[in-house]
Order: C-alpha cells, then sequence, then structure tokens
C-alpha cells in the first residue's frame, strides 16, 4: 500500500499492511541535544508531519499552506524587552510576555504568559474581522497553480491546512477573547460568542472553496486545545449549544467537497466530550495525552469503531528508559494493533529530556510490532 492508501484504510478501520508511521515533531531544545549526540543536520532537519526528517523514516502526508489567520493581521511590534523576557504584540492583537532563557529554534523554555486580548465585545470584534477577508488573494500561496500539479497523482495523503493553519471553533474564540473571558462570555454574552461563531464558520467556508473545488483533499483537522489535565474548559452543555451546530455544518461542507478524514486534535482529557464529538461526526482524535488518563485501549473498548485514534504513547516513559518503553508499546500500542483504527505516536512533541538512543528504540519497537502483523 501506499501511503494515502494505508491512511485511509486504518482511518476507516479497514485492513492496512501496517499502520502509518507518524511522529508529531519535538522541542528545538531536543533538536539541539540529538545534534550533540550524534544526528547530523541533514538527518534530523524538516517537517515532522510531512514525514520529513531523514533519520525517523517516517510516512509522507502533505498540506495546503492557506493562511487563514489574520491578513494582513495586527501589528507586530515589541512592547518592552530586558535580559530575561520580552512583551510583545503578535498579528491576533494579542499581548504577550515571552522569556528569552533557553529558547532555541523558535521553541521557548515554557509557554508564554497572555496579558490581553484583542475582542473584548461586539464593537472591538467588528473592527477584528476586517482582518478575516475571504477572498483576499494573500491566502493563498503565489505557486498554487504549480502545487496543484504536484498533488495531482499523489500517493500520500493531502490535508485541506496545514496543522493549526485554522485551528478550530473554540480555539479561534480564545485566540480573540482569551481563555478567561471566553468562559464567562459563554454565560454573559452568548450572542456575541454564536455570531462570532456563525462568522467563522461563513470565513472558512468562503476561504477555502476555491482549493476544495480545484484539489482532492482527503483531510481537514480542528485543532482546539479545550481541555486541560482534569478535563474540559467547557461542559457538554456548552459544546453542544455553541459548538456542534456549526461542526456539523462545517463537516457536512467538507464532506460534500469529498473530504474523507476529519479529525479533532485536543491535548488534555476530553473524554466527557467524546460522545459529542462523535455525534458531530468527527472521524479521529488524537493526541491523547497520557498525562490526562487519555489511554487509547480504554476509549477504544468503550466507544469502538465511532471514532479513530491517534497518539497516546506517554513522552514521560520515552525519559525514563528501556523498560518503561517496552511496558507503554506492549500496553498500548500491541491491544490497539488487534482493535484498529489507531495511529501510534508519542502523545506531543518530544522534550529534551528524551535521550535519541530512548526515541531510536521506541521507533524500533514500534517497526517490529508493524512487520510482525504484515
Amino acid at each position: 500500500m501506499n501511503d494515502r492508501e494505508r491512511f485511509l484504510a486504518t482511518v476507516g478501520f479497514r485492513k492496512a499492511d501496517r499502520y502509518p508511521y507518524w511522529e508529531l515533531g519535538i522541542w528545538g531544545q531536543t533538536y539541539d541535544r540529538w545534534l550533540l549526540e550524534g544526528l547530523s543536520e541533514d538527518e534530523l532537519r524538516g517537517d515532522w508531519f510531512r514525514g520529513e526528517p531523514k533519520f525517523a523514516r517516517l510516512d509522507k502526508r502533505d498540506f495546503i499552506p492557506l493562511n487563514l489567520g489574520p491578513v494582513p493581521g495586527f501589528e507586530e511590534k515589541v512592547i518592552s524587552e530586558d535580559d530575561r523576557y520580552v512583551v510583545f504584540r503578535d498579528k491576533w492583537g494579542r499581548v504577550r510576555r515571552g522569556l528569552k532563557e533557553g529558547e532555541a529554534h523558535g521553541t521557548r523554555a515554557s509557554m508564554d504568559t497572555y496579558i490581553d486580548f484583542f475582542v473584548k465585545d461586539r464593537e472591538s470584534f467588528r473592527v477584528f474581522k476586517k482582518h478575516f477577508d475571504p477572498y483576499d488573494p494573500r491566502r493563498y500561496p503565489k505557486n498554487w497553480e504549480e502545487l496543484k500539479r504536484k498533488w495531482m497523482n499523489r500517493d500520500y495523503p493531502l490535508y485541506l491546512t496545514e496543522n493549526c493553519g485554522f485551528g478550530g471553533l473554540y480555539w479561534n474564540l480564545r485566540n480573540m477573547m482569551g481563555t478567561v473571558r471566553l468562559s464567562t462570555a459563554f454565560y454573559k454574552t452568548p450572542g456575541l460568542i454564536h455570531e462570532i461563531l456563525d462568522f467563522m464558520v461563513d470565513f472558512f467556508t468562503k476561504a477555502t472553496e476555491k482549493a476544495l473545488r480545484e484539489v482532492e483533499v482527503d483531510a481537514f483537522i480542528f485543532n482546539e486545545d479545550f481541555a486541560y489535565k482534569g478535563g474540559p474548559m467547557i461542559s457538554p452543555k456548552i459544546f453542544r449549544e455553541f459548538l456542534l451546530p456549526r461542526y456539523e455544518e462545517m463537516i457536512k461542507y467538507l464532506r460534500d467537497h469529498g473530504v474523507k478524514v476529519v479529525e479533532l486534535d485536543s491535548d488534555g482529557n476530553t473524554e466527557p466530550l467524546i460522545p459529542l464529538i462523535i455525534e458531530a461526526g468527527i472521524d479521529a482524535h488524537w493526541p491523547l495525552e497520557a498525562a490526562s488518563n487519555m489511554n487509547p485501549v480504554t476509549i477504544r473498548r468503550k466507544y469502538g469503531e465511532e471514532l479513530a485514534l491517534y497518539g497516546g504513547i506517554d513522552k514521560r516513559a520515552l525519559a525514563a528508559g528501556r523498560k518503561a518503553i517496552e511496558r507503554e508499546v506492549s500496553e498500548k500500542i500491541l491491544p490497539m494493533v488487534e482493535l484498529g483504527g489507531y495511529i501510534p505516536t508519542v502523545d506531543h512533541t518530544i522534550p529534551p529530556d528524551v535521550p535519541l538512543k530512548n526515541f531510536l528504540y521506541y521507533l524500533e519497537l514500534k517497526r517490529k510490532i508493524a512487520e510482525k502483523y504484515l
């Protein structure tokens, strides 16, 4: 099977020659560590989602590079800076404080602190949405015709946008308002939230229609991150009222344009929302964060073939050593091979406490299991 056939068969719970070889990536600090531990730049560089790092021998995917963020975006500028921190405004109009110490290849040693967000009320949203003209020609790459020809006879899956290229419904609300203001806005100003969501659905369909009309697309990702370790940041009631109707509308639009696989990405424990995720028509859920008790075996046994699953391999086990890696692989990947509809990956990008030799051992075990079932 080629990479495209294998992906579609796996997610569709059909027989495949093996599961796809995917991983989500590494921190910039991990990149530097693994160079010191023996990899060359040529072996390590590249986009993990596209399968580019040579040493990992991953399957290929590709992503249409649409620009679905604010265009032209707010003026990005540094507000203040000292030896340790920088405070700046980003293209979403957010004010952030970032830790400079330990930064490597664009990865900070800790997440930024978000100080302020642009959308505070209906009037500020009216200003904000001027940056979301769906027909702005800058949303499509300049070499669009060349890319279309490249994708015409491909043997690998193609996604409608880059990972996090559109985000998702909650994701975009949070980018505009921030977690705290958004959490209260569902109750205090529900009309505004409905207005923003309707606008974003309309924007998405208008901005992507050309791509879906001119290219055969296999998959799309809703990136949401609407959960934390203890559970979701929204209730099932909020999900049903605000998100579910828009998911259903967008997924129908995607299906009508031939998109076969719709995925939902969220860290944290999303389990209370899984029945609604299935009801919305989502095909696959990832990355199944182990620290949040998102065990793929448990979820599969509860929901059967209603939802394909990716991820779930505890990054902490890769740091702990061979015995921990063997236990993680045997307890999760082995049973999931039998149950089907599963793509094993580490449950997020790999932090710098993971030695290269441990990651290589994990890849070796994963390949041995796949080859056993050929």
